[in-house]
């Protein structure tokens, strides 16, 4: 059965994304599959990153980790790292995951469940999520966890990095023998001082590079595919889309793909965004509608049921991302659950 749109998901590259960062940074790796395992599916990717060697995921909400504890059964242990509000103490007790703690009443609520194996966070300069270095609570029950989250490590070269590394590195010292983790896939790349214990990457397993840009030693992992939906020859002076989103200074052939922002294509692909089509990068023209683009393929041999990949192995994500004014967080986490994804490797 042929598709509009699909997303293909290596699980064999993912797994030596794994490896790879396992090897540059010297620890453990806890990946991080939130939102879905960053819009891959989060059930199959950690599965395959079981068979590899993981033991532990964290994911950001209580409702994720409920969905994969179902999936990936009782062993491997599972942080969610907004905590604990309120009524969801409980239903991360029941599922048996591990909040990471953040503030005083999350405390006082997970202990009002019955308490047990959790996380703390403390904020070292991110100014998001955790309690700041001065207000760090004393040690306690359960406590098995200590983390923060790196705000620059995009860029190697900021100050912030080894500010909130040497601050983290003095605060931790007042909780002995707790786990130690600080390097994010940012992180993984700024050498030994960063490890700690474990390291707790994202974008890098699933393909993204470390620094917002492609990085020779980060394999793809997401292929976005659409399927060439009718070809049609456009005179010179004719437009193309809504709002004539582009106008024809010659004569053209346009290339009409099954897929759209309400597959999670942006619209802000347009006017800068291309894809790959028969060897050639080519660009979306006009504005990208709800279930289909436009892509100018003058002078290229295609036709109807012929593919085009949005992002992949020849339009890397983080590139695709950038011609799009964003970040490859948000084109892999886009994608919505209309496009099926099909798993290989």
């Amino acid at each position: 059965m042929s598709l509009p749109a699909s997303l293909t998901v290596d699980l064999g590259a993912l797994a030596r994304n794994f490896h790879t960062l396992q090897g540059l940074i010297g620890v453990p790796v806890n990946p991080v599959v939130k939102a879905d395992g960053y819009g891959l599916g989060a059930a199959a990717v950690a599965k395959r990153l079981m068979a590899e060697g993981a033991r532990t995921f964290f994911v950001a909400r209580a409702a994720e980790g409920v969905l994969l504890r179902e999936a990936i059964g009782p062993e491997p242990v599972i942080y969610v790292l907004d905590g604990c509000h309120g009524q969801s103490a409980a239903m991360i007790k029941a599922a048996n995951l591990r909040p990471v703690l953040n503030q005083p009443s999350q405390i006082e609520a997970w202990t009002a469940a019955g308490g047990g194996a959790c996380g703390l966070q403390l904020d070292t300069g991110m100014n998001r999520l955790g309690f700041r270095v001065e207000d760090a609570p004393e040690p306690f029950e359960g406590l098995e966890l200590v983390m923060t989250h790196l705000a620059c490590a995009d860029e190697p070269s900021n100050p912030l990095n080894r500010a909130q590394r040497d601050a983290y590195a003095a605060a931790v010292t007042r909780y002995p023998g707790v786990t130690r983790s600080f390097a994010n896939s940012g992180g993984c790349f700024l050498g030994p001082d960063f490890a700690f214990d474990v390291a707790r990457p994202g974008i890098c397993l699933f393909g993204g590079g470390p620094e917002g840009r492609p990085d020779s030693r980060i394999v793809p992992v997401a292929t976005l595919n659409a399927q060439i939906m009718q070809v049609r020859d456009v005179p010179a002076g004719e437009t193309v889309g809504y709002s004539q989103g582009y106008r024809a200074e010659a004569p053209i052939r346009v290339a009409t793909c099954g897929t759209g922002y309400a597959d999670g294509v942006m619209r802000s692909n347009s006017p800068r965004g291309q894809v790959w089509v028969a060897g050639e990068l080519r660009p979306i023209i006009g504005r990208v509608s709800m279930d289909v683009l436009a892509v100018d393929v003058t002078g290229l041999d295609v036709a109807a049921g012929d593919t085009v990949e949005i992002f992949g192995a020849n339009r890397l994500v983080d590139d695709a991302a950038t011609a799009a004014g964003t970040i490859s967080y948000e084109m892999l986490t886009s994608i919505t659950p209309r496009v099926p994804r099909l798993y290989v490797g």
